[in-house]
């Protein structure tokens, strides 16, 4: 198992914890529209690690909605696993295009962004 420091050298950019209400947009696997309401709770330039009340399979594409700005990014998720709390899983999503105005708040500069 890799120690946690390991874990951190691996990760592209810093992560903050924050609670930002968004709305999911999905597909079922009868091709169903599916809504929910989420909130993200850890950010990245990258990704973010939401709270559901759906399990998405790894490799679902979402539409994500910023309930803050209104913004609408498409994201793949990476991983989804329950909580403790009953009816809720942690999603881990990538977004495809990454931007990072989309969460609205400012990321501490990272050396590995240097020329990006």
């Amino acid at each position: 198992m890799a120690s946690a420091s390991a874990q951190i050298e691996r990760r592209r950019a810093s992560r903050l914890l924050i609670r930002i209400p968004v709305r999911l947009v999905s597909n079922d696997h009868g091709g169903q529209r599916i809504y929910a309401s989420a909130e993200a709770v850890t950010i990245s330039r990258f990704g973010a690690l939401l709270r559901t009340p759906i399990e998405p399979d790894s490799g679902t594409v979402l539409e994500i909605l910023n309930s803050l700005n209104e913004e609408v990014k498409e994201f793949r998720v990476i991983r989804s696993v329950k909580t403790l709390q009953k009816g809720l899983f942690e999603v881990g999503v990538e977004m495809f295009h990454p931007v990072a105005s989309f969460w609205g708040v400012p990321f501490p500069s990272d050396s590995s962004q240097a020329g990006a």
